[in-house]
């Protein structure tokens, strides 16, 4: 089975963003998990953004050993030049290098021609390879590319030196058609030629980043660019968790697999969110703290049965300790039955009637139900049984 690799731009693309900027110790406690999680590539930073973003990324490559390490650089020389020193100790260094190629970004952005885009592609290409094995070209708006300009692009790319060509989607405007059949194009162009992946990078501003990377998948992609929590520019990169989760629960559908440990998917996301301090959506895919929970009666009967009727991969799988039953106004009785077990109560039948309909009106008035409402209920149910037996016996005698 064909292997999509992972390259992970949490450390660079996602901490662009506003609110999730990190100092070097927690650069280094991330990368140190990705490790762990067994991304394929990690991509530190952006060297010439700052000097502490190139110290950030000498000391990742110093630290974290076991994974490639790429740092980005505009096709300009001192931006290759500044990530060639932060690659420096790295085990195994990837210069990515980079440039727009619509003609919108040309004409308004760099003021360049095509010839001269193409100019500044093939010579920083080559000049990076002088310093660093491995060298990633990515088409910045390749999205919006001329297509015919795209595959020129990319054979100059790759006549540079080039083994790894990104076409992203930067803005976030491909639909899941356009994006494969745009690498479809490209492969075609250039005849698939030995050594050479092809790689997605896209944006969810439309909310598709993860489908365009899937159908990017189906188009021969063997690379898919992505961060953990999807963090990124503007509404972020396609989410490292879902990506991989949907590879693996339809692998007969995609026929490739990852590398990725999906056990340390949620306490990665979890590490992530403990140095940003920005949490995920409750209703967050994967990592959410609703993605393995469940209120409403019908779904808790059927997780209580079988936990394949709602569930299409266990929490477990994830790294999410345990699933929830949560109770709330629209639980159902065996869901209830369920936790007051777990809770060290036997209800009969009808104080099961009793303590649900007390549960269900507290639900009412406040939304949630603590553990500890759902105790003093019981208590004062359950526990009232021995005294009001007691009581019949002796009106009975």
């Amino acid at each position: 089975m064909d292997v999509v690799r992972i390259f992970d731009t949490t450390l660079r693309d996602g901490e662009q963003s506003p609110g999730f900027s990190m100092n070097t110790e927690e650069k280094i406690r991330l990368a140190r998990q990705l490790a762990a999680l067994n991304v394929d590539v990690i991509e530190a930073g952006f060297p010439i953004a700052s000097r502490g973003d190139l110290e950030a990324v000498k000391k990742v490559a110093q630290e974290v050993r076991s994974v490639p390490i790429a740092a980005l650089a505009r096709a300009k020389k001192e931006d290759v030049n500044a990530a060639i020193e932060a690659l420096e100790p790295a085990a195994a260094p990837r210069l990515h290098v980079f440039l727009a190629t619509s003609d919108l970004h040309l004409r308004v952005k760099l003021n360049m021609t095509r010839e001269q885009a193409l100019e500044a592609i093939g010579a920083m290409i080559r000049y990076g390879r002088q310093h660093v094995g491995e060298v990633e070209f990515s088409a910045e708006d390749a999205g919006r590319t001329d297509i015919d300009f795209l595959c020129q692009v990319c054979r100059v790319a790759v006549d540079a030196g080039a083994t790894v060509l990104n076409l992203p989607d930067t803005v976030g405007y491909a639909v899941p058609e356009e994006y494969g059949a745009m690498f479809t194009k490209v492969r075609e162009y250039l005849g698939d030629p030995e050594g050479i992946t092809l790689s997605a990078h896209c944006h969810d501003d439309l909310g598709m980043a993860v489908a365009n990377s899937l159908a990017a998948v189906r188009a021969g992609v063997r690379q898919i660019e992505c961060t953990i929590n999807g963090i990124g520019e503007r509404a972020g990169n396609a989410s490292l968790e879902e990506v991989v989760v949907a590879l693996a629960v339809r692998k007969e559908s995609f026929g490739v697999t990852t590398g990725i440990r999906l056990g340390e998917l949620f306490p990665t996301s979890r590490l992530l969110t403990e140095i940003t301090g920005a949490q995920v959506a409750p209703n967050k895919a994967v990592v959410g703290a609703n993605a393995f929970a469940h209120e409403a009666g019908i779904h808790q009967d059927g997780i209580i049965k079988n936990p394949l009727t709602y569930e299409i991969i266990t929490p477990q799988t994830v790294g999410v300790p345990n699933r929830s039953l949560v109770l709330g106004k629209h639980s159902g009785r065996n869901a209830l039955r369920l936790t007051l077990r777990d809770l060290g109560y036997e209800a009969s039948d009808a104080e099961l009637v009793e303590v649900y309909g007390r549960v269900t009106a507290l639900a009412d008035q406040t939304k949630q139900v603590r553990t500890r409402d759902i105790v003093a209920i019981a208590h004062e149910v359950i526990r009232r049984r021995p005294a009001a037996m007691a009581a019949e016996s002796s009106s009975v005698a």
